[in-house]
């Protein structure tokens, strides 16, 4: 029997703010825009102009460790890692916001598009600037079939350099028009594929940001967002109160299940399985507050493979036949990346890799530095997609590095279709 917490908007109570913390893979600080805007940006670039102190004891152990999986690629990552002031954040657009002049304010600070754009794609407000639970509780049921049916498209302005967009404050009664993401957070969602009426899990969903490209990519029947940590999950809920209406709230729902189980009470129920799996966060970790702390985290990254496999198995479990799941992490460890995709191939017999080389690598590999397997690190990577060998790997997984003026990733995606 399904444990679901409702996704009950919250938008015309109380201000609440949507703090400035770690997710996996994305950042939303809370930065009020108001009349003291300039002040607060020139804080921001002070702050982000120190330098912070790494833990001796994460870096090396990510020398020795990427020193082997990655070869040199591990030497200029590195070099990006340990200098925050040229971390890049893309700049997801809300489709289910007023967006005004964003879009002209981006190309006019130098951002573009990162993927290509439809004609189609509607705006839930478009013809109306006033706020939008107003307009929300205006919809008719044909307006809402119509708007439903139209054609999204997921929107990412990206920047060749380290310029950081200010992010909004929760404001009550209006959506947020964007979301500041690490770009390469949207590849698990352009793997997942998600049509119109697909019914989405998305397993371990906190703080929220792969939920809400989601609702951007598609307009799903049914879109199960799951986190067991309670703290988490509040994070999760208030994100998606800041990015989805009113009138999608009998599409969207938050769960607190354990997902290693999931499978079990929802065998066969999706289309599709979104694992983000909790990982060895290298930009986070690599930051540790204290040697203790570090010392910690590397000894509890030798329980994460087991973990990760479990969440994998139980997604597997979750989708019906034919369906797919997309598994993803935020590190650079082969062992809690290709290692567990191939342990549950050998587990799972009606589980197959689908290669995403020439769906993702290629036609985005002029935004982002997709590593060579580990047994493949030296070679040139359209050479190695070449080979028998490497091609068997490569459809295992992509491996996004992050470069200088690539500064996108760690991020890991594979996707596993289940077998008729």
């Amino acid at each position: 029997m399904r444990k679901i917490i409702r996704f009950t908007p919250l938008l015309p109570k109380p201000v609440w703010k949507l703090c400035s913390c770690r997710c996996h893979t994305g950042s939303e600080a809370a930065v009020q825009q108001s009349e003291g805007g300039g002040q607060i940006q020139n804080k921001i670039k002070k702050k982000c102009q120190r330098k912070r102190p790494s833990c001796p004891a994460v870096l090396d152990h990510f020398d020795r460790q990427y020193g082997e999986e990655l070869g040199e690629l591990w030497t200029s990552a590195r070099t990006a890692l340990l200098d925050p002031r040229s971390w890049q954040y893309g700049v997801m657009l809300n489709r289910f916001s007023v967006l005004t002049d964003i879009t002209q304010k981006l190309q006019s600070q130098g951002f573009s598009a990162l993927l290509p754009q439809t004609n189609s794609s509607a705006s839930l407000c478009a013809n109306n600037p006033s706020s939008t639970e107003e307009r929300d509780l205006m919809l008719t049921p044909h307006e809402l079939h119509h708007y439903l049916q139209s054609k999204p498209s997921l929107q990412c302005y990206i920047h060749p350099l380290s310029l950081r967009f200010p992010s909004q404050a929760h404001r009550p009664g209006r959506l947020k028009q964007y979301y500041l993401i690490n770009a390469a957070s949207l590849l698990p969602v352009l793997a997942l594929q998600v049509r119109d009426e697909d019914r989405v899990l998305d397993l371990c969903s906190a703080p929220g940001g792969k939920a809400v490209a989601i609702m951007q990519s598609a307009t799903p029947a049914f879109l199960c967002c799951n986190e067991p940590d309670p703290h988490r999950r509040e994070w999760l809920t208030k994100t998606l109160e800041s990015f989805l209406p009113h009138c999608l709230s009998s599409r969207v729902t938050v769960s607190g299940q354990d997902g290693r189980l999931l499978g079990q009470t929802e065998a066969g129920f999706y289309d599709k399985v979104l694992v983000d799996a909790p990982c060895s966060n290298d930009r986070s970790w690599l930051y540790s507050s204290s040697i203790q702390q570090g010392a910690q985290r590397l000894k509890d990254r030798e329980k994460l493979p087991l973990i990760q496999a479990q969440l994998l198995r139980s997604a597997l479990s979750a989708v019906r036949p034919g369906g797919v799941v997309v598994y993803s992490t935020c590190t650079l460890s082969s062992y809690e990346n290709w290692a567990v995709v191939e342990k549950i191939l050998e587990d799972f017999p009606q589980a197959e890799p689908e290669d995403l080389w020439e769906e993702i690598a290629f036609p985005l590999s002029n935004y982002f530095t997709f590593s060579p397997p580990p047994n493949q690190k030296h070679a040139h990577p359209k050479k190695y997609a070449l080979t028998l060998d490497s091609t068997r790997h490569h459809r295992l997984g992509l491996l996004v590095v992050p470069q200088n003026g690539k500064m996108w990733g760690p991020m890991f995606v594979s996707r596993i279709r289940r077998k008729e």
